[in-house]
C-alpha cells in the first residue's frame, strides 16, 4: 500500500519521507468535511485546469507571506507534485538530444527524470557558494555555438536535497542576472516553508523579471499522499501549460484534492501544521546533530537552516554505508545525487535524513553508525575501498 519497506531492524536515514506520527489525519478530514459542504458537488467533478480559484487566490496570498513577492493567480498552476510539474516542464520544453544543465549535488530522483526525456546531462559550474552565474552562461552560449539546444538549468538552492545548503541571497541575484534571456532556470523551491528558525531566502523565481519557473509541493508541509504541488511562472506560460492535452481532456491534475487543501489553507489548519512541523524537525534536526557530533566525531557535516538532511563527508563514504547497515542503520551514498556518478564526486559524501524518525531512533542511529566507522579499516578512512559486501541494502 506505501512507497516505503523497511528492513527489519534497520534504522533507515535513507528516506526522506515525513514521520507517519506527523502527518495531519484529523485536520484533513476536518478539512474535507468543510470542503465538501461549502462546495457540494463542484469539489467532486472536473475542476478548472489551472486549478481551482479558491486554491490559487490563497496559495498567491500565502506565498506573499514567505517569499520575495506574491504572484498572481494567473502565474499560478496546480501540480500532481513538484516531479510533476518538472515532468510538464521537460515534456513543454525539451525534446530528446537537448542539454539540461543540473546543479550538484542535486535531487537524485529529478536526474532520474531529466534522462527519462532523454536529455543530455551536465553539470553547471560551480564555485564555494554554489553554480558561477558567468561561467555557467559561458557554458551556454558555448553549447549553442556548437549547435546544442540548451532549454533548462534545474536546481534546488533552497535547502538543497542532498546537502542542505542554500545559495546566498546576493548569488541568487547574480545567478538570475547572468542567464537573464539565455536560459530558463527551473526552481525546485519544494523545502521553503522547512526554515528553521526562517525566514527562507528569497525565491529566484521572485528575484527575476521573467526566465525563471518555480516548483513547489504540498508533499512535505501537508502530506505526499495527496501529490499535490504547484509552479509559478509567466502568465503565459501558465496558459500554455493548462491547454495541453491532458488538463484539456482532464482537468486540474488533483482538483478533490485542491479543493481540501484551499479548505485547509483559509481555515488556519495549515499554518498550524507547518508550525508544528517546523518545531518538530527542527528538535530532530538538532538531536542527529548532536548525536553524531558525539558518537562519530570525525564525520564533517554542516548543520542546514532547513529542509530535512544532513550531508556527511568521510572519507570511505560507501564502506561506511555498508557497514552501517551490518550495524542497523542505513544511509544513501553521495555519488547517486552527481550526473556522472562516482565520477563525478560525491565518493565521501553520505545524506542522512532526520525527517521520518523520532529523536530515540536518531540517537540510536547515530550510536550504531558510530560503531560502523570506528570498525571502519584504516584503508576505508583514508578513502580506499574496503572489501565489498554483497548484502548491502538499498534506500530508495
Amino acid at each position: 500500500m506505501i512507497q516505503y519497506a523497511g528492513a527489519e531492524g534497520v534504522i533507515d536515514l535513507g528516506w526522506g519521507h515525513p514521520d507517519p506520527q506527523l502527518l495531519p489525519v484529523e485536520a484533513w478530514a476536518a478539512a474535507t468535511a468543510a470542503a465538501l459542504r461549502r462546495a457540494g458537488w463542484t469539489a467532486l467533478t472536473y475542476g478548472y485546469a489551472p486549478g481551482p480559484a479558491p486554491l490559487r487566490e490563497w496559495l498567491a496570498g500565502h506565498l506573499a507571506t514567505v517569499d520575495g513577492r506574491p504572484p498572481d493567480p494567473d502565474e499560478l498552476l496546480v501540480t500532481a507534485g513538484a516531479s510533476q510539474g518538472l515532468e510538464l516542464v521537460c515534456t513543454a520544453l525539451t525534446r530528446p538530444g537537448d542539454v539540461a544543465l543540473v546543479d550538484q549535488p542535486a535531487y537524485h530522483l529529478a536526474l532520474k527524470l531529466l534522462a527519462d526525456h532523454r536529455l543530455e546531462l551536465r553539470a553547471a559550474p560551480a564555485g564555494p557558494d554554489g553554480i558561477d552565474p558567468d561561467r555557467t552562461a559561458g557554458l551556454v552560449r558555448e553549447l549553442r555555438a556548437a549547435g546544442r539546444r540548451v532549454p533548462l538549468l534545474y536546481l534546488v538552492p533552497t535547502f538543497n536535497n542532498p546537502s542542505g545548503a542554500s545559495l546566498p541571497a546576493a548569488h541568487r541575484r547574480a545567478l538570475v542576472g547572468a542567464l537573464a534571456g539565455l536560459i530558463t532556470i527551473v526552481e525546485d523551491d519544494t523545502y521553503r516553508e522547512l526554515a528553521y528558525p526562517g525566514p527562507a531566502p528569497p525565491s529566484l523565481w521572485s528575484l527575476a523579471a521573467s526566465g525563471v519557473i518555480r516548483l513547489g509541493s504540498f508533499s512535505k508541509t501537508v502530506a505526499p499522499g495527496l501529490r499535490l504541488g504547484y509552479l509559478s511562472a509567466g502568465a503565459g506560460f501558465v496558459r500554455r501549460l493548462a491547454a495541453r492535452g491532458q488538463l484539456d481532456s482532464g482537468g486540474c491534475l488533483n482538483h478533490t484534492a485542491a479543493m481540501v487543501l484551499a479548505e485547509f489553507g483559509t481555515s488556519g489548519r495549515y499554518a498550524a501544521h507547518v508550525a508544528t512541523l517546523r518545531t518538530a524537525y527542527r528538535q530532530r534536526r538538532d538531536v542527529l546533530v548532536a548525536a553524531l557530533r558525539e558518537q562519530a566525531p570525525a564525520l564533517e557535516l554542516a548543520v542546514p537552516d532547513g529542509g530535512w538532511f544532513l550531508w556527511l563527508r568521510a572519507p570511505g563514504a560507501a564502506g561506511l554505508a555498508r557497514l552501517a547497515t551490518r550495524h542497523g542503520t542505513a544511509l544513501l551514498t553521495g555519488e547517486r545525487f552527481f550526473v556522472d556518478g562516482a565520477a563525478g564526486g560525491g565518493r565521501d559524501r553520505l545524506r542522512a535524513a532526520f525527517s521520518r524518525l523520532g529523536p530515540d531512533e536518531l540517537v540510536e542511529a547515530a550510536r550504531r553508525l558510530g560503531r560502523a566507522y570506528r570498525e571502519l579499516p584504516l584503508a576505508g578512512r583514508a578513502g580506499r575501498e574496503p572489501d565489498p559486501d554483497p548484502d548491502h541494502g538499498r534506500s530508495g
